[in-house]
Order: structure tokens, then sequence, then C-alpha cells
């Protein structure tokens, strides 16, 4: 057993030294991957329908009249008169469809679309989508949407109990929208050329210029990018190459993005999420858990089996215990990641007792960095 622990020692010694061999390389990223090009973006796309070949699980038409003034209008398009009957039907549930289209998509193309009830429908497992027009912000139609509903959650339900996991009301159709109608094309007749950062940053601007500028200067022989702000970068276009040659070629180029000192905490899951440029001055730490743990354990006090007068009455009882933790001050200050990951465990916290010590650690003002906390 030590042999072998041993051996899983160095092993994790052999790991944690290959990976910090490789930190440093390993923050380098293309450009591609921070940076999207002004003009590249998806549009959203809405629109409404209904989904029937539903197992009862529609939507009730007392509660939900819009299904049943959708229903009628379908069946009148379709020749059948049903004005004057009452519609019960469980089968039918209305919906509302999303999509987004993406940028230099072709017609004919398809795209996925989501699927969500609108009504007081149980479940859209089984049913099918009918054909529904997908409009854009300008209320044109860019798309028809039909298929299959692909819900991952169900629900059940009996006399006594019912059982639901996930989201049985809302689904997707793959490849379920037809593109009809395309978005004007500007690109290839782009003088200038503007990358935006994802993550706008001064430094990180300055280095997609430089690593753009080095790859030209040794090509073409001219420096053809600048930068505009902290989020945008120019990028002339050279003569005698198109701009998606151009752009495949400066894509690929390595840069190192800064990123700022942020500490981002969910109290809700006890997620905390520290950023390396996280600094922390020197401070000394106490963090003691209080317990007071209360129980009602009522009696019950009868009077003697021969007693003339008396009765059977129930005596409250609480016990009250109080607990606490030993505190004791450990100093937490670090210059890099590794140094404040390492003053926190060595204080043997949960997850909530981290986040109230840094939030006290950012009131205190020794916290170097922005608090986030959702």
């Amino acid at each position: 057993m030590r042999s072998v622990s041993r051996s899983l020692g160095a092993m994790y010694l052999a790991f944690l030294a290959l990976f910090l061999s490789f930190d440093s390389a390993s923050a380098l990223v293309r450009i591609k991957d921070i940076a999207d090009l002004r003009g590249m973006r998806s549009n959203q796309l809405v629109g409404y329908g209904i989904v029937i070949g539903l197992n009862g699980s529609g939507d009730t038409m007392r509660n939900s009249p819009f299904t049943e003034q959708s229903l009628q209008s379908m069946l009148e398009r379709m020749g059948v008169n049903v004005r004057e009957a009452n519609l019960s039907s469980r089968n039918v549930a209305a919906v509302v469809v999303t999509a987004e289209l993406p940028p230099f998509i072709g017609n004919g193309a398809r795209i996925d679309v989501s699927v969500g009830s609108l009504g007081d429908a149980k479940s859209l497992q089984g049913g099918t989508l009918l054909v529904t027009p997908l409009m854009g912000a300008d209320g044109n139609v860019y798309a028809v949407a039909q298929g299959s509903v692909s819900v991952s959650g169900f629900a059940a339900e009996g006399d006594a109990g019912s059982l639901t996991q996930g989201v049985p009301t809302a689904g997707n159709v793959p490849n379920g929208a037809l593109i009809e109608k395309t978005l004007p094309d500007y690109f290839s007749s782009m003088p200038q050329l503007v990358l935006e950062l994802k993550n706008p940053d001064f430094k990180t601007a300055v280095r997609v210029t430089d690593a753009i500028n080095a790859f030209s200067l040794n090509r073409y022989g001219l420096k053809l990018a600048s930068e505009l702000d902290y989020r945008s970068v120019q990028v002339q276009r050279p003569a005698g190459i198109s701009s998606v040659r151009f752009i495949s070629q400066i894509e690929g180029l390595m840069v190192q993005p800064d990123t700022p000192a942020r500490v981002v905490v969910d109290e809700r899951t006890g997620t905390v999420v520290i950023g390396q440029n996280v600094r922390i001055s020197t401070v000394a730490v106490t963090h003691g858990n209080l317990t007071v743990r209360v129980s009602e354990r009522p009696e019950v006090s009868q009077p003697n089996p021969f007693a003339q007068q008396g009765e059977t009455t129930v005596v409250p009882r609480t016990d009250i215990d109080i607990q606490q933790e030993d505190g004791q001050l450990q100093l937490i200050g670090g210059t890099d990641l590794q140094t404040l990951v390492r003053g926190l465990n060595r204080i043997g916290l949960k997850p909530s007792g981290i986040i109230a010590i840094l939030q006290a650690i950012k009131q205190a003002g020794a916290l170097q960095a922005t608090l986030v906390v959702k």
C-alpha cells in the first residue's frame, strides 16, 4: 500500500509540474475565440403556432380561448366549418416558437427551433408542430417551422400523487425551420473590417492589434490594424485578397487576453469563482460557526388512577443546545491565485463560510478585485 501511495503521489506531482509548465502557453487563445467580426450577428425569430397529437395533455379550451380560436381558424382554412361547434379536444396546445437566424445563411438551409407552451398544457411529449411562420423584428417572415417536438422532461400523475421531471411544456425541433428569406450580405463589399471583443478590455485590444500588425508586416509589408477603443479593432483589408481569405489568416493568430480581477459568488448554489488576477492584502481571519438547536418534546401528565380530581394535560418541554466551533486566527494574503486558494483552504471552510469571509474581506478593503454576488 505504501508503494502504491508513493506512486500515486509521484504521478500527482508530475502532473502538477506538467500543468504549471504549460500554464503560460494555455493562456494563449485564438483571435476568433475572443472577438467577433462586426456585422456577423444572429437575428432572433419568433412565431405563434399549435402543436397537435398530444395524448390528452394539451390545453383546455375553457382556460385557453386562444387555442380554440387558432384551431377554428386552421380548420376553416382547410374547409371545415366549426364556428358553431363546442371544441373540447385536449390533444392541441398553443405554443410560441423561437429561433436564431445565423449570419450568411442561405435559402433552403435548416435551423433548430425552440417550442414553449403558451396555455395550460401539461406536456408537449409526442406532439407535432404545424407550419409556423417565424418573423424577425421588422415583421418579415424569414423561416417556416414544422416537425416533431422533442421534449426531455416528462410528467405523470395518478389519483393520489404526481411526478414531474424537467420541463415537459418546453422542447425543440431539431432542423425544424426552413429558411425562406435571407438578410442582405454586406461582407464582401466592406472596405474595412472591425473586430469586436467579447470581453472588452484596453490591454486585450492592444495585444490583438499588435498580433495582427506583426503578421501583416511580415506577410504584406504593412501594418493593417489599429485599435479604435477598448472594444473594437479596425483592420484594413490588403489589396488583391478577398475578405474571407484575409479573415481566415488573422483569426488563427494567438494572443493572451487580459482579464479583470473579479470574484463571482453564487449564494444559492455555494459556488465561488476567483479570477487569476485577484489579490488580497494580508489580513487575519477567524471564522467560527454558532449552532443553536431547539427541540420540542412535549410530555403527557396524567392524574393518579384513583384520584377524584384531575385531568390529562400536555406539558411542554423545550431543550436548547448551543454549540460554537473554535475560531482560530489565520493569515490570508496572496500575490497569486495559488497562494490565495491555499490560504482559504487552510482554514477548512465550507462554501458558505468562504463566501462570508470574502464579503467581509471586501468590506475591510483588503480584496483587490470586484466582488459579484448573485
